[in-house]
């Protein structure tokens, strides 16, 4: 399934916190780094306004407190008994590894906004690339599209998230999309048990990506999946009769939005089911990010995935369940 189309340090500034909250404003930035960075800052100030505000997922051990440390960390108690200052230190603050698996084919191209679905998943996984970092976690990429792309090994040191936000800006360059040989690749070259994070519009057949997935469950890895979409292949918005190109094929169709609207919204509802069957029987996390929101949300939806760590390993009945569904349907 593809889709079709028509032939320096920022400012703390209310222009710079509008233009992390609105993607028109925020791709005009021409920076890939400049534009994380002011989706992060925007995150950090609405933090304070939101439900996550003070939000810890586990507690795991003390740290002695430090110069600069948010005061409401300290434990009190212990510091009547020890007459010391110590901060609650939880688990959302220990390291962990992340890898984005970031989708780069034809159909990423596809835009009816000032902007394309790459260009805002380009931004998101350097988003997330950048919080990450500056959570002491360490990050990793892959990117593809019919084939896979760069790959780049989990890290945290000086240096490594320029490497990363290089890879991710490098334009379209493949045709067609194959979610499966990623997903089997980043299992295959990542051992250890960490997040992996999958950018994608999944307009592709989706027939084994419960096996790839449980796969990935398996192995003892959090798995979630943010969902690039436009708008316009939401809900077939072309006003007029006409020749569209098939993004990844370059075949040529015909179309007449009036009659073909009511069997598109009835077929894309029925792969986005199908996907939410897939993600719920395997405890994968599936938010969609419709390019005309704000980025923060996918910062918002990794805290709501720590949130949940604290629950113990996920869901194993459900993984067993899933594999060895996806292994009778294989």
């Amino acid at each position: 399934m593809s889709s079709g189309s028509p032939k320096g340090q920022p400012r703390q500034s209310t222009d710079r916190n509008v233009a992390s909250s609105d993607p028109v404003s925020l791709m005009r930035i021409k920076s890939l780094a400049l534009r994380a960075k002011a989706v992060v800052e925007g995150f950090y100030n609405g933090l304070h306004r939101s439900p996550f505000h003070g939000f810890s997922v586990e507690f795991s051990e003390y740290r002695p407190y430090t110069v600069g440390d948010d005061l409401r960390a300290l434990d009190w108690k212990l510091f009547a008994r020890s007459d010391r200052y110590y901060i609650k230190k939880f688990e959302d603050e220990t390291t962990r590894r992340c890898y984005l698996v970031v989708d780069q084919s034809r159909s990423m191209g596809f835009g009816t906004l000032e902007y394309s679905k790459l260009d805002y998943a380009q931004t998101l996984a350097a988003t997330l690339a950048h919080y990450l970092t500056l959570q002491r976690d360490s990050v990793g990429l892959m990117t593809f599209d019919a084939k896979l792309g760069d790959f780049i090994s989990a890290r945290n040191r000086p240096g490594h998230l320029r490497s990363v936000l290089v890879a991710l800006s490098r334009p379209v360059a493949g045709e067609g999309t194959d979610i499966d040989a990623p997903l089997r690749q980043i299992a295959a070259l990542v051992p250890r048990r960490g997040l992996i994070v999958l950018v994608s519009d999944l307009l592709s057949p989706i027939e084994s990506l419960r096996t790839n997935l449980a796969y990935l469950r398996s192995r003892g890895h959090e798995v979630m999946i943010l969902r690039v979409l436009d708008p316009g292949e939401m809900e077939l918005q072309l006003s007029e009769a006409g020749m569209i190109v098939d993004m990844e094929t370059g075949e040529e169709i015909y179309l007449d939005p009036e009659e073909a609207r009511a069997g598109y919204r009835q077929k894309f509802q029925q792969h986005r089911d199908q996907l939410k069957t897939i993600c719920d029987s395997l405890g994968v996390d599936l938010f969609e990010m419709p390019t005309d929101q704000p980025l923060e949300q996918a910062l918002f939806h990794i805290l709501s995935v720590q949130k949940r760590r604290s629950a113990g390993p996920a869901r194993a009945g459900m993984v067993a369940a899933g594999a060895a569904s996806g292994a009778r349907s294989s």
